[in-house]
Formats: C-alpha cells, structure tokens, sequence
C-alpha cells in the first residue's frame, strides 16, 4: 500500500502528544476491509517517537467500525481467509504498542469493531453507539479475539451472551456490563477521549508503558506469577530518571517534567 493511499484511509492529527487515528472510511460505516487493517498498522507505527498515547475513532457520527468488510467473506476461501488473518494482525498491534490506546466509540462498533474497541485500553462511547458481536449470524465466529478478550472484559457469561445471541446492547447497557468505560453526549464523544489520552500523556511515559505491559500480561498468569512481574517493573522504573523527576516535581509543589523520549517496549 502507497503512503497516499493509507493516509486517506487513516487520518492522523497531533493534539501535543497524543495522535488521534481517524479511520476513514464512512461511506462503508469504516469497516474493517484489508486496505484499512493495513493502513491502521501503518500509522501506528509511523506515528512519532515522542507519541505518548493514541485516540482511535471512526470518521462521520454513524460508526465506529460497523465491522468486517463482509463483502469480502462471500469468496473467499479457507485458505485465502487464513492467509489475510496471519498477514494483518491489527487487533494484536493495538493491543501490543507500549502507548495506551484510547477508543473513541462514536456509534456502530459491530463485530471486527468491538474487536477493535477491545484492543483498546480504555473505551469512551457515545450514547448512540450500539455493541455486539454478530458474526454467528453469518455462520461464523468472531476472528478478531472477541472470544478471548471480551470474556476478560465483562466475564464469560456476559460475554457468551452477546456472542452466542448476536444482539447487540446499547451504550447504557454496555456501561453496565462494564464493556465501556464511560458514555458521553455524541458530541463530547471523541473530546473526552481526547481528554484522557491527554490527561495520560502527562505522566511518565516509561512508567505508563510498564504499568499497561504488566496489566495486560498479567491477566493470563497466576496472582504470584502477575506479582512477580510487578515487583520486577517497580525496580525497573525506580531506576529511572523519570522517578527522579517525578519525585523531585511533587516535594517541590510542581508539574513534573517527562523526557519526551519513547516509551520501552
């Protein structure tokens, strides 16, 4: 994919610190096809060094993501459908980058979206959007790590019941569940979304990048063994000179201030 060609599909924006990812595709409801994983991929990883956390939102005020492109299931085969999902991993990159990932859900989040919202550390939803996971009703099951992450979310029962039924639930509903973290006016949506990302890029982003890499790595290991990993992290970033700053800043009575170097992966 040419340059030009990812950066109409994914608009990038700088608000200091923190890029804002557009995906562009409102006319389709910003479905996931393989051009839009690939160019979502892409601007993470040509996003600035000195980025310290990313927004995600859908263009238009319809859809966050209304999901996979299904026109491209109807024929493709098995074989073909295996080969797209090792090639584009977008749901495990967004997970993966040491930034915290910010959802801006800003209506639809069906199927492949969900999956994306999921892929996501914190979740800002409109009181329009609609959640779930429809993909049993097309003979098949979700691709993207819904059944793995969704449970992790909102518990199994929970998360079987949206996947099982197909129905989707609203943005109160979803709050509920706990599948977002907050529901705002459609207009303050993709805002307050930037707002926390702000809010985050503050902090030290060496300690952020540690504390979402334990968190995340934590959740399928034992208590002791997700302890260890906390222990060892604390000394990795009481080492630092981040802390130093850091601690120097609040016995002064003053904003701290972060080298603006990338986070640790």
């Amino acid at each position: 994919m040419t340059a030009t060609a990812s950066d109409a599909l994914v608009l990038t924006e700088r608000r200091g610190l923190v890029e804002i990812l557009t995906l562009n595709r409102p006319d389709k409801r910003n479905a996931l096809n393989a051009e839009l994983r690939e160019a979502l991929i892409l601007a993470l990883q040509r996003a600035a060094p000195e980025t310290r956390a990313f927004v995600i939102t859908g263009a238009g005020d319809r859809a966050f993501v209304a999901g996979a492109d299904v026109a491209e299931f109807r024929d493709r085969s098995v074989a073909d459908q295996a080969r797209t999902m090792l090639g584009s991993r977008v749901y495990d990159v967004v997970a993966a980058v040491p930034q915290p990932v910010v959802a801006a859900i800003n209506g639809a989040c069906l199927g492949g979206g969900l999956e994306l919202a999921l892929a996501c550390d914190i979740r800002v939803a409109s009181s329009t959007a609609r959640l779930g996971q429809p993909e049993v009703g097309l003979g098949i099951i979700p691709g993207g790590g819904a059944t793995q992450r969704l449970p992790r979310v909102i518990g199994s029962g929970a998360a079987l019941r949206l996947i099982l039924t197909a129905d989707p639930v609203d943005a109160s509903e979803a709050l509920r569940l706990g599948l977002v973290d907050e529901v705002v006016d459609p207009s303050e949506c993709l805002p307050r979304a930037i707002a926390i990302a702000e809010r985050i890029s503050r902090n030290s982003p060496i300690a952020v990048a540690a504390a979402k890499s334990v968190t995340r790595a934590a959740l399928g290991l034992p208590l002791g063994a997700g302890l260890d990993l906390e222990r060892a992290a604390f000394l990795a970033t009481f080492g630092g000179e981040d802390r130093i700053e850091g601690v120097s800043a609040f016995l002064e009575k003053r904003r701290a201030e972060f080298g603006r170097r990338p986070p640790i992966t």
